[in-house]
């Protein structure tokens, strides 16, 4: 702004001097011509009082080399002429100037002579006798001096043409100096121009309307932000070249980004070819969709274009984990496989017996024996069903029993009771080392809990061993570690032992008896409880299973 009032400052001081310039040389001029006019009219005076009183004669005396001197008959013949030969002049009745001298006195013209050939002014007296005296000078003279004053007028004129721009400069500084230091955060405290008002009064305005604007988009990305930042779902948003726009923790936590990958590719998450497809579907324009496996992990992908006037400018996807419903389904099948193979057996066993008594194929005597066998298939049968409901009740979350506060060291006593037989017929001697620990806690489950343990901690022990229970008061928690030293379980098979109907050794565990769903049973009651579970276990050298019960009872 400051360059372009300079440059029209110069311009428009440039185009009033050079006017100017040429005014006061066209005053000069007329000027000039004016006083020569003037000399000529003294000259003639002078020049008619020497004629009046010596004559003619006088006339060859004089010594004027500027002005040219014509002295004229009243008939018009031109008796004498100082720069021409008269005697080949021709009659000047009919000038301008003779005629208004022979009339008035005196007289003046200014033509083209047609002696010189050049623009001449002249001015005439009438003597006394009628004869005329005429004076003149060409005008080249005026225009001589005129031009003689050009070169200082254009000295003048650069000089003035420099301080122009010098001023220009200054003057631009301070006319733009306050329109710079506007504060337009505030342009309603701005004391300047009265024609930058209704600017600074617009401006407020819309400063106004801007920061309305800025603050509801603030505070609509600010809740946008909280809402994606929150949702367990991962979220991305990509143009139509697949960079990334944004994306919320979730989804960088399911690809295991550190960084958010804010400017780079979607697929520098995921290369696989199922997601590539989906990509590019929906950048097509179609809804697309996909199971992804990612780092042992089931992601759901549901993605959806953004279009723009007819056009696709980018998808939304979103990414749910599903890993714990494949894992929930792929559970089912395999439980419900089990279950059916579990029941299979002893029904299997039950039917046969019975269809043999049934056919009169055994003898009286052996009845019993029979009847014996399929009790305890039968009593089997019962077993597994209600471990069933039991597993069923606990993923269900059912609780028909109450919270109470329970000496566990006291149950833990009562349990190894009910197992005496059992371990003395395996000649597995128990033991328990702790003392009186109280405990908010569901009894029956804990029961069932410790009895799963003990149980199988003397089932799979070895002739002469030890089963033992171990119970601590913490600051906060209980531990209960029951350990044996049997057959143990080897490395690779730890991970999977408390799932449902997984046994290590099948054929020995059809020996010993059991279910399958003891360890199962254990995992759901301690996470039921609001507890750990946790195992070490070594092949031959025996098992040790830790049990961590918060004091006060599962935090809800």
């Amino acid at each position: 702004m400051t360059k372009k009032i300079f440059k029209s400052s110069i311009l428009a001081s440039v185009v009033v001097l050079i006017i100017g310039m040429a005014c006061v040389l066209g005053v000069l001029y007329r000027h000039f011509g004016g006083q020569i006019i003037n000399e000529l009219k003294k000259e003639a005076e002078y020049l008619s009082y020497g004629v009046e009183l010596k004559g003619e004669d006088y006339l060859e005396n004089v010594n004027e080399q500027d002005s040219r001197i014509t002295y004229i008959d009243d008939a018009g013949n031109v008796l004498y002429d100082s720069m021409a030969d008269e005697e080949v002049m021709e009659n000047h009745k009919d000038r301008e100037e003779f005629q208004e001298a022979e009339e008035t006195g005196v007289g003046q013209a200014e033509r083209i002579s047609d002696t010189l050939s050049e623009r001449t002014l002249y001015y005439a007296v009438r003597l006394s006798d009628n004869s005329v005296l005429r004076v003149s000078s060409t005008q080249d003279s005026v225009l001589a001096l005129t031009v003689q004053l050009i070169p200082p007028a254009l000295g003048i004129l650069a000089v003035l043409i420099i301080l122009a721009c010098f001023f220009a400069s200054r003057i631009a500084s301070r006319i733009v100096e306050p329109l710079n230091s506007l504060d337009l955060e505030h342009p309603e405290e701005n004391l300047v121009y009265e024609e930058v008002a209704p600017l600074l009064s617009k401006i407020h305005r819309q400063n106004g309307q801007i920061r309305l604007q800025i603050e509801e988009a603030r505070r609509n990305q600010e809740e946008f932000r909280i809402i994606t930042e929150n949702m367990q779902e991962g979220l991305l948003v990509i143009d139509a070249y697949t960079m990334i726009l944004s994306g919320n923790t979730s989804v960088w936590k399911m690809f295991q980004v550190w960084e958010p990958k804010i400017g780079e590719s979607v697929y520098s998450l995921d290369r696989t070819e199922d997601f590539r497809k989906v990509i590019e579907k929906v950048l097509k324009g179609e809804h697309g969709s996909a199971l992804l496996h990612v780092d042992n992990e089931f992601i759901q992908l549901i993605a959806n274009p953004v279009t723009r006037e007819g056009s696709t400018v980018g998808a939304v996807l979103v990414l749910m984990n599903e890993t714990e419903k494949v894992q929930r389904e792929s559970l089912r099948r395999e439980f419900s496989a089990n279950v059916s193979h579990e029941l299979k057996t002893p029904l299997t066993s039950i039917s046969g017996y019975a269809e043999i008594i049934q056919g009169g194929l055994v003898k009286e005597e052996d009845i019993k024996g029979f009847a014996g066998r399929i009790y305890k298939e039968a009593q089997r049968l019962i077993q597994l069903v209600e471990d069933t409901i039991k597993i069923s009740q606990l993923d269900e979350g059912a609780n028909p029993y109450e919270w109470e506060i329970i000496d566990i060291y006291q149950v833990a006593k009562e349990v190894c009771g009910n197992l005496k037989d059992i371990a003395l017929k395996k000649n597995v001697h128990l033991f328990i080392e702790g003392h009186r620990t109280m405990c908010r806690t569901v009894r029956p489950i804990l029961e069932e809990i410790l009895y799963n343990l003990c149980d199988n901690g003397i089932k799979y022990n070895k002739d002469d061993g030890t089963m033992s229970i171990h119970i601590t008061e913490e600051k906060e928690n209980v531990r209960i570690v029951v350990k044996d030293n049997g057959i143990g379980i080897p490395r690779e098979d730890i991970n999977r032992v408390f799932e449902r109907f997984y046994r290590v050794d099948k054929s020995h565990s059809r020996e010993i008896g059991g279910t399958g769903l003891g360890l199962s049973i254990v995992k759901h009651g301690v996470t039921f409880l609001g507890g750990t579970v946790d195992m070490i276990s070594e092949l031959g050298k025996g098992t040790e299973i830790t049990v961590i019960l918060p004091k006060n009872g599962k935090t809800e």
